[in-house]
């Protein structure tokens, strides 16, 4: 018998480590950008945790610990974990290696693989003479989907791994390695001033959508949507063009999208219809190549973003891996 119980609007997060049996060496925690329910491996996530406290933080810690040693742990070791009204719970643990092994070697510069074979090989942590990572920079990983390739299949996320690769972004501040990530991963957020965001959302996510709402306006950009998410924007006094759902006729977002009149979409599944109407939504992003957002978590971070770049109160900047671990030394 299996039983199953759902943690609703709950933070994952996933920590690598290594283990030779007596001391445990955490290389990264990275907090997961979507909320848990979305497959790891097709979740954004970031080095360091950016929305955790440093209590839930040390209770994460102290149960990889735990988990490692009292598993007898000599390698690898990859625990996924969500967090709620600050309690922690231990979703699964796997005594081997994790695809974000590589992102978290290259973000924090501690080569774990090659430690976990050194300790596989009957070698210590302690002499091996390394250290936690303690890095000033912001680290960002985003998936890459496949769906340009697959006509007619929906985009949004969901328990079953759909990316098919990733990439990342580094800046010393989160928002901007956020917006580093997606330019990266091919869906370039809008920062130019007379762009224009499309907003629908379920009932669930309006209140919060407000905050993302009013960040884009203040940086300066138009807003539209369907009714539902558009009336409730002018109730908490944010301005917003409505367009009519896509069986009402025009002017709805597809044809606004044809004709490159809008720059972004954000779209979180409703109900059946809407769930129809959004399918065409998301879809014709892919076929026409328009920004696409498809949980609030991420319309969050990259509201942040847009506001501080298309602002104009900072540009972009690049540097080398190098770079940035010189500058922490």
């Amino acid at each position: 018998m299996l039983i199953d119980k759902f943690l609703d609007k709950a933070v994952e997060v996933d920590a690598d480590a290594v283990c030779d049996g007596k001391e445990v060496l955490i290389g990264a925690i990275m907090e997961h950008i979507e909320a848990a329910g979305i497959h790891s491996g097709d979740s954004t996530c970031v080095i360091p945790p950016q929305s955790l406290s440093e209590d839930v933080i040390e209770r994460i810690r102290d149960y990889v610990t735990r988990i490692g040693l009292g598993l007898h742990i000599k390698g690898l070791l990859n625990i996924q974990m969500a967090v709620r009204d600050n309690v922690v719970y231990v979703l699964e643990v796997n005594p081997r290696s994790s695809r974000t092994i590589p992102f978290v070697a290259k973000a924090t510069g501690i080569p774990l693989a090659k430690l976990a074979a050194k300790v596989m090989l009957g070698h210590k942590l302690r002499e091996l003479n390394v250290k936690e990572s303690e890095s000033g920079h912001v680290s960002v990983k985003e998936v890459v989907l496949p769906f340009s390739k697959f006509q007619g299949v929906d985009i949004i996320l969901g328990p079953e791994m759909k990316s098919t690769g990733e990439v990342m972004g580094i800046d010393y501040e989160f928002d901007k390695a956020f917006l580093k990530a997606e330019l990266a991963a091919d869906n370039s957020l809008p920062l130019n001033r007379d762009s224009t965001v499309f907003i629908s959302v379920c009932d669930d996510d309006k209140p919060e959508v407000v905050a993302v709402a009013r960040e884009l306006k203040d940086a300066g950009l138009s807003i539209v949507g369907t009714g539902g998410t558009v009336g409730y924007l002018r109730g908490q006094g944010i301005e917003a063009g409505e367009l009519k759902k896509i069986q009402h006729g025009s002017p709805n977002v597809v044809e606004m999208m044809q004709s490159q009149k809008v720059q972004l979409v954000i779209n979180t599944p409703t109900d059946k219809q809407s769930y129809k109407d959004g399918y065409l939504i998301r879809r014709s992003c892919i076929d026409l190549g328009v920004p696409y957002i498809t949980t609030l978590q991420a319309a969050k971070a990259a509201a942040s973003a847009i506001v501080r770049i298309a602002g104009g109160r900072e540009g972009l900047e690049v540097k080398s891996l190098n770079e940035y671990f010189a500058k922490e030394k």
